[in-house]
């Protein structure tokens, strides 16, 4: 298992909790990024929205590119994972930043490849929003001419329905080969099928063991009908409460799911689940932490917490992509109670 985080770039993850002592400023981001490279985990992921879909849309948030510049030049070992939108990028200028960004961090740049579900957003910044299948065609011809972009034969072209690229250069090339790192997400048909085509690794909303289970072994037999080479991982997105006492991790849950009916966090909430094909039922519960946090139940003592990352890791995922509040706080305690344990347990199960 690899410890990933999601970079605090909206100030926070609760929907429900005002101020989260963790700012929206690269400064806090810059400080989480460094010390977590010390402390063991291996990735960040950076969310890329416009508007900040957690504390509303009045509230700052980070850009995510120009942030994971920044990023890659005040660290040396982490893994940054940048989310792209095909509806608010030319790939062809999106190719040559991902290649300038993976050359400045010594290949250490990947992507998040994201189809988009927020319809107010597309209005305010002239992004492209359009039925959902449709998101995911022209994601594959997005996808398709970064790759070609990317590979060691020059120019390239391309004619597709959305995009058109005549004898491109692009140089310098990515220093990997041959090209970036593709992860992405989806549940519906079109977007799995997309993900097995073009991409390199799955990466999963928040879920139980069993719904996680179901999903990574239906993927890996569509990406064996493809003919490629497995997916080279399974994320999963999780939000950690870490306490001493089970006690005390169940106030703290119950603290952040005091779910605020008109709270501004949840300005997004209806267009996730009305324009997303989604697998499960998403409740505003589930929704009061991003990306579906809780459901995975890595809650309770360090030990409880262990064993259940255990128990992902039995059924196939290989990265983790965790959420917490206090960011700094709480991602050292994880680092500190959690991470040896895993260790620990493994070793025992492998001698038994």
């Amino acid at each position: 298992m690899e410890y990933g985080f999601w970079l605090p770039i909206f100030g926070g993850w609760l929907r429900n909790v005002e101020d989260e002592q963790m700012p929206a400023t690269f400064d806090y981001a810059k400080q989480v990024a460094q010390t977590a490279e010390q402390i063991g985990f291996s990735t960040t992921l950076i969310a890329e929205l416009n508007l900040n879909d957690i504390k509303g849309l009045e509230a700052p948030s980070l850009e995510a590119w120009t942030t994971a510049a920044a990023i890659a030049a005040t660290t040396e070992r982490l893994e940054i994972m940048t989310a792209v939108r095909p509806g608010f990028h030319n790939p062809a200028t999106t190719a040559k930043m991902a290649a300038n960004i993976d050359q400045l961090s010594n290949g250490r740049f990947t992507l998040n490849v994201v189809s988009a579900w927020w319809e107010e957003e597309a209005r305010q910044y002239n992004g492209i929003f359009t039925a959902h299948d449709e998101r995911y065609a022209r994601t594959e011809e997005f996808v398709t001419i970064m790759k070609g972009l990317w590979a060691d034969s020059s120019p390239y072209s391309f004619d597709g329905n959305y995009y058109t690229l005549e004898k491109t250069q692009l140089h310098p090339k990515p220093i990997q080969r041959p090209g970036i790192k593709l992860y992405a997400g989806g549940e519906s048909e079109a977007g799995k099928q997309t993900i097995v085509n073009h991409c390199d690794a799955y990466v999963m909303h928040g879920g139980t063991v069993e719904e996680v289970s179901v999903k990574i072994e239906d993927m890996k037999a569509r990406r064996q009908e493809t003919g490629q080479s497995p997916l080279e991982s399974f994320g999963l997105a999780a939000y950690i409460i870490c306490r001493d006492t089970e006690e005390e991790a169940v106030q703290e849950w119950q603290r952040i799911t005091d779910v605020k009916e008109d709270g501004a966090g949840y300005v997004g909430y209806d267009d996730f689940v009305s324009k997303s094909q989604l697998e499960q039922q998403v409740k505003r519960n589930d929704y009061s932490v991003s990306n579906r946090g809780l459901r995975p139940d890595l809650i309770g003592t360090p030990e409880q917490i262990a064993e259940r990352i255990l128990a992902f890791e039995q059924v196939g995922v290989s990265l983790l992509l965790l959420q917490f509040s206090p960011q700094l706080e709480e991602m050292e305690r994880f680092a500190r109670d959690v991470m040896p344990l895993v260790e620990e347990k493994r070793k025992v199960g492998q001698t038994k």
